[in-house]
């Protein structure tokens, strides 16, 4: 079996993707678990310019590996948070979850192996950033318009939000 270099690529932007994940989810300083999200995000980048998704990447990278990531951060400064320490779970719980996952990642890997998709029409390369912009302003300019409105709803609530802390402190001192 000889490996091509797109798939070496592949599989190492895959486990630094996973690795991201999982260091997200055990790991307890929250900034550090905002890098590992960024390193998944530019992971997920980075397999997308493999599969010829060049202006998903950019956008993958502009929109969650600086935006969203900055919100968060933003987020976690402006909140006031109780350190609250909880139990370590038991060998027993930890060896049930692997399994599970064991289990979630086989079921995974037979599905995807068990598929056929026939000969589709390959068109990777030919204007990909067009096809995504004339689908998203014809066919999908209602979901992508209810979108935005949500996205400014979120704004003005977390303003809001952070509004009525300030007040909150504002009346202790």
């Amino acid at each position: 079996m000889t490996f091509s270099g797109e798939f070496i690529a592949f599989m190492a932007l895959a486990i630094v993707a996973v690795m991201g994940g999982v260091l997200l989810l055990n790991l307890s300083n929250v900034v550090h678990m905002v890098v590992a999200l960024v390193f998944t995000f530019i992971s997920i980048a980075g397999i997308f310019v493999l599969l010829s998704a060049e202006f998903l990447a950019a956008a993958q990278i502009l929109l969650y590996s600086g935006a969203i990531t900055i919100i968060m951060l933003f987020g976690i400064m402006l909140t006031r948070h109780n350190d609250v320490s909880e139990p370590k779970t038991g060998i027993v719980r930890r060896v049930l979850l692997f399994l599970g996952v064991l289990g979630f990642a086989f079921t995974v890997y037979i599905g995807i192996y068990g598929l056929d998709f026939g000969d589709l029409p390959n068109t990777l390369h030919e204007n990909n950033t067009e096809q995504i912009g004339v689908a998203l302003y014809s066919k999908y300019i209602i979901p992508f318009e209810l979108t935005s409105v949500l996205l400014l709803a979120a704004l003005i609530g977390a303003i809001v939000l952070a509004r009525k802390d300030d007040e909150k402190g504002a009346e202790k001192e």
